[in-house]
C-alpha cells in the first residue's frame, strides 16, 4: 500500500452530494468505479484517422458507399417521395 492518505470527506461529498448516491451505494462501490462515476481515470482517447483507416481496410463493409449509392439508384430502394 502506498503512503497517500485517502481524502474520505471529500470523496463523500462527492459521492452523497455531488452523484446523490445513498451512503450503502457508495460504500458498495469500488475505488476504480467511484473514480469513473466522478469522470477521473479510465479515460479513453478518442479514435485517430489513421486508426480508423486501417480498421475500414482490415474490416470492409462490402460494397462500400459507391456500391451501395448505385444499387439504391438502380433498384429505386431508398428514394423519398
Amino acid at each position: 500500500m502506498s503512503g497517500a492518505r485517502v481524502n474520505w470527506p471529500a470523496l463523500m461529498r462527492a459521492g452523497l452530494r455531488g452523484l446523490g448516491l445513498r451512503p450503502a451505494e457508495f460504500w458498495a462501490l469500488t475505488p476504480a468505479e467511484l473514480e469513473l462515476m466522478l469522470g477521473r481515470g479510465g479515460v479513453v482517447a478518442p479514435l485517430a484517422r489513421a486508426r480508423l483507416e486501417a480498421l475500414l481496410e482490415a474490416y470492409p463493409d462490402g460494397a462500400g458507399r459507391d456500391g451501395a449509392d448505385r444499387e439504391r439508384k438502380e433498384t429505386g430502394h431508398g428514394r423519398h417521395g
